[in-house]
C-alpha cells in the first residue's frame, strides 16, 4: 500500500534548494520530509531549520541538521505544516498539538507557506468534522467563553485538560486551549474575524487564507493544489 504523505514529502523536498531557511510544523508527513533532506549530506547542510514543533525540534536535532530559533530570524523561504483540513482557497483548520499561534507566526514569515499531506485533508468548503482551537489569555478565560457562547450559541466549547496532571493543559505560550465544536461551521472569513475580535484571545487554528500552495498525494497521484480566492 503507498504511503500517500511519504510520496507528498517527497515531492516537497524537491522544492527546497542550497542556502534556505525552511520552517517546519509538525505531524507524520513533515518527519517523513526532514528525513529526506538529510539523507542529502550536501543539501541538508547548507540549510537552516526553524519549528514550532518539540518532536520536529527533536527529530531536526537527531539528524545533525542545523537549528534557529524563530526569534531570532525575520524571514523563512519556505514554511511546510500539515493539516487536519484544507479548502478550495487554501484555507486550512488544524486542531491536535495545540501550537498554532507559534506554526501562524513561522507561517507568517515565510515567503512561501505549503501546506502537505494525503489527499483526504482536501475538502471543496472546509465543516465541522474538527474543532477550532483558541488559546486565550488565563485572565480571559470565562469574558472570552461568555462570548463566544453569545456568538456561537449552538457551538460546544471545552476547555483542554491535561492527562498528566491534574488542571488544565496549558499552552506553550502558558495560555489556555479551548475546542469550539460547531454543527456548521461559519464561513471562514466570518469566523476568522469574528474570534479575533475578542479581547484575551491570542490566535485560533483557523488558516486563513496563508498558505500559497497545497502538495497532496492520493490514488490519481500527486497533485498540486493553488488558492482559488
Amino acid at each position: 500500500m503507498t504511503d500517500h504523505k511519504l510520496e507528498a514529502a517527497k515531492a516537497a523536498s524537491t522544492l527546497v534548494c542550497a542556502g534556505q531557511t525552511i520552517g517546519l510544523g509538525a505531524g507524520t508527513t513533515i518527519a517523513h520530509l526532514v528525513n529526506i533532506i538529510a539523507e542529502n549530506k550536501e543539501l541538508a547542510g547548507s540549510l537552516i531549520f526553524t519549528s514550532s514543533s518539540f518532536k520536529t525540534t527533536q527529530l531536526l536535532s537527531k539528524q545533525g541538521l542545523r537549528i534557529q530559533s524563530p526569534a531570532l530570524l525575520d524571514h523563512i523561504d519556505i514554511y511546510f505544516d500539515g493539516c487536519d483540513q484544507f479548502d478550495g482557497e487554501l484555507n486550512a483548520l488544524k486542531s491536535g498539538g495545540g501550537i498554532h499561534t507559534s506554526e501562524k507566526i513561522l507561517a507568517s514569515m515565510a515567503n512561501e507557506f505549503i501546506l502537505l499531506g494525503d489527499d483526504t485533508k482536501f475538502e471543496t468548503q472546509l465543516n465541522a468534522t474538527y474543532p477550532l482551537v483558541i488559546e486565550i489569555l488565563p485572565q480571559a478565560l470565562q469574558i472570552v467563553l461568555s462570548k463566544l457562547k453569545s456568538i456561537f450559541p449552538s457551538a460546544t466549547l471545552t476547555q483542554r485538560m491535561s492527562t498528566q496532571k491534574d488542571g488544565a493543559l496549558i499552552s506553550d505560550n502558558g495560555n489556555m486551549l479551548v475546542d469550539v465544536q460547531f454543527t456548521e461551521l461559519p464561513s471562514p472569513e466570518k469566523l476568522n474575524t469574528l474570534v479575533k475580535m475578542i479581547p484575551g484571545v491570542v490566535e485560533h487554528s483557523l488558516f486563513y487564507q496563508l498558505a500559497t500552495q497545497a502538495i497532496i498525494s492520493g490514488e490519481q497521484g500527486i497533485r498540486i493544489i493553488m488558492p482559488q480566492r
